[in-house]
């Protein structure tokens, strides 16, 4: 029996496996390292390890020290979470030689589905369909995607669609691929643009059962990243699902599968489907299938690692939940990770939040969350924030909930994806669930075209709120005599800038720009407008420059500027300055060569994604500060393009 349970993760996974132990009655272990000393998964656990260091080679992706952990701890048993080494065979067995209990399935299983290229040739070979590796790719094939061997999530993905190139491309992915895996093994495959990402949930004892609890769509993606996922997978044939479920319990049974685990499969247009491959852990997505089915995943784990067997078969799902993931990232700057204190984080939860629910009759929220208000958010690790899931009767029902919701909340702090995946939720597209892995691309400029209006009427509110701050005996902006209007200037997200000019008369507001506008109320945190006999109430938060304009409809983050412009200081257009705070990987040119616009010339790694750092005009590039393995913070110069005279 499992009495203590170390955690070799940190953030929102950590909590989450906490949350379960506390029901249990099972004491927690946390480890963390430096700058997660202060996060939540540490206060929340009755005991934690410091992992000395930042970087995740020194501290989560360090076998030795967790285990070394575990027994200082006096823990028996550990989780590995997802990420980091929760599939990596050799961690598996140092716990287990340990005589620590692993809750995972066998460290065989593990190592047989940890090269996507050996996974591939054992499920041909127990029947499951898969979409064979390209050992020479042509024309015909295109376009190709390449895939690191040893990994997922995005890293060493490349999709080509020019044999010219290949060779680029199957360099950079190995690269990637090596400092992300400890391997350089790539492999192409045919790159199917609209096929959908289906997977399904397993979970198997060491008896001899192995359920097939469920499906899920996780096509919405970005740089192969999932963002949305749900279950059950809409819109799919009886037929189709029947033999998707046992094309994923022979996967399992073909390994000695025990515990939980997924099987991914690549959903063709014409109902065909194609194995990609095993996730030998916990999924991040596990809540929806947990919402739809009642069950604790968690829980099921440690009682299979326990020993316990399986009832018969799993519940029938009930209803529909979907899931989003916040990013702390910009969607419309190429999906640029952000970093910063999280000033507020709220989420309102209108209805019963749940962790799991009695299949066909819960109703209500979830959030799964690794930062609270205050967190730090950091470079050096994954840039998601929190989980949301709504769950529903019918799917409609659920998008609606969740798309409120996430509307509703308050986020103060780095720039997130919470707009995008309001208006995805939202999207005729989604809700008729024409979903595919390209989704997110095809309907790219609905999903992140500004909110003009949006910015002025939040920007008024901003204003008047700034003025209630000032206000003395008399109203701020307030004369005897007319005078010039009150000037405040902000800027928006996506550089657009809005200018409020107003003053306060004897009959009340008189906004120039908008003069169907009256204002009801105002104070420095609320301020309520009437437009038309319409009223709306604006909540507001200031951090420095910074504002923050909330309404049920969404948030809008401002950056207050000052009254009289400074002087322009012109940057020299040829001038590379780091985006985002980082670290360099890979230089692409040297100093002297000739660029053209566009054309990479070093990438930067932030919160486990790469980005390119392109040459911003055609020229010679005269000046390279950059270096691999150098970090960076933003604004920091890296190269100078000398553009070429016309």
């Amino acid at each position: 029996m499992i009495t203590n349970l170390l955690v070799a993760n940190r953030g929102e996974i950590a909590r989450r496996v906490f949350r379960t132990c506390r029901e249990l009655g099972i004491a927690t272990t946390a480890v963390h390292s430096d700058p997660d000393a202060g996060a939540p998964h540490v206060r929340e656990a009755d005991a934690a390890v410091r992992l000395p260091g930042a970087a995740p080679a020194d501290t989560y992706l360090r076998a030795d020290l967790l285990v070394r952990a575990a027994l200082a701890a006096g823990a028996d048993a550990v989780h590995p979470g997802y990420g980091f080494l929760s599939e990596n065979a050799d961690f598996a067995r140092a716990v287990l030689d340990a005589g620590l209990v692993w809750v995972g399935p066998p460290p065989a299983a593990i190592a047989a589905m940890g090269s996507k290229t050996a996974a591939k040739r054992l499920m041909a070979e127990a029947g499951v369909p898969v979409l064979g590796a390209l050992t020479e790719p042509a024309e015909a094939d295109l376009p190709l995607l390449v895939k690191a061997a040893a990994g997922g999530g995005g890293r060493g993905m490349r999709v080509v669609r020019s044999l010219a190139d290949l060779p680029g491309e199957l360099a950079a992915a190995r690269a990637e691929a090596a400092k992300a895996f400890g391997s350089d093994e790539v492999f192409c495959e045919r790159y199917l643009p609209a096929g959908r990402h289906v997977e399904v949930q397993l979970l198997a004892d060491a008896h001899g059962t192995v359920w097939a609890v469920g499906d899920r769509d996780c096509s919405l993606q970005r740089r192969h990243q999932k963002v949305i996922e749900e279950a059950p997978a809409p819109g799919l044939p009886p037929e189709v699902r029947a033999e998707l479920h046992a094309a994923a319990r022979a996967a399992a049974r073909a390994i000695g599968y025990t515990g939980a685990g997924t099987a991914e499969f690549l959903l063709a247009g014409d109902g065909r489907f194609f194995f990609l491959e095993m996730n030998t852990r916990l999924q991040v997505e596990h809540p929806v299938t947990e919402a739809v089915t009642g069950l604790d995943l968690v829980a099921l784990q440690l009682a299979v690692a326990e020993g316990a067997e399986l009832p018969p078969g799993p519940p029938a799902p009930g209803g529909h939940a979907i899931e989003a993931r916040l990013y702390a990232e910009d969607p419309a700057k190429d999906w640029q990770p952000a970093t910063g204190t999280l000033h507020r984080f709220e989420l309102t939860l209108p209805y019963q939040e749940f962790t799991c629910v009695e299949a066909g009759s819960g109703t209500g929220l979830r959030l799964d969350s690794g930062v609270e208000s205050g967190s730090e958010i950091t470079p050096h690790y994954d840039a998601m924030l929190a989980k949301v899931i709504a769950w529903g009767p019918t799917r409609a029902a659920a998008a609606r909930r969740l798309a409120d919701a996430l509307a509703r909340a308050r986020v103060h702090g780095p720039a997130t994806n919470r707009e995008l995946l309001v208006r995805a939720l939202r999207h005729p597209a989604f809700l008729a669930a024409d979903l595919h892995t390209g989704f997110l691309a095809e309907h790219a400029a609905d999903l992140t075209a500004p909110d003009t209006k949006g910015v002025d009427r939040a920007a008024l509110a901003a204003a008047l709120a700034d003025a209630a701050g000032r206000r003395g005996a008399l109203p701020s902006g307030w004369r005897n005599l007319p005078s010039q209007p009150q000037l405040k200037r902000y800027r928006a997200e996506d550089g657009t800038e809005a200018a409020v000019r107003y003053r306060h008369t004897r009959t009340g507001l008189l906004a120039e720009d908008h003069p169907d506008v009256e204002l009801v109320e105002a104070a420095p945190d609320r301020v309520v407008l009437s437009e038309g006999g319409l009223r709306r109430t604006y909540r507001v938060a200031r951090y420095g420059d910074r504002v923050h304009v909330d309404t049920p409809a969404g948030g809008t983050a401002l950056t207050a500027l000052p009254r009289f412009p400074e002087p322009v200081v012109r940057t020299d257009p040829g001038a590379l300055l780091a985006p985002m705070p980082g670290t360099v990987v890979r230089v692409a040119a040297a100093v002297g060569d000739t660029v053209t616009a566009g054309r990479p010339l070093l990438v930067l790694e932030a919160m486990k994604m790469e980005h390119r750092v392109v040459a911003p005009v055609d020229g010679t590039l005269v000046e390279l500060r950059a270096t691999p393995g150098r970090q960076v913070e933003t604004g920091t110069l890296l190269a100078v393009v000398r553009p070429t005279e016309a």
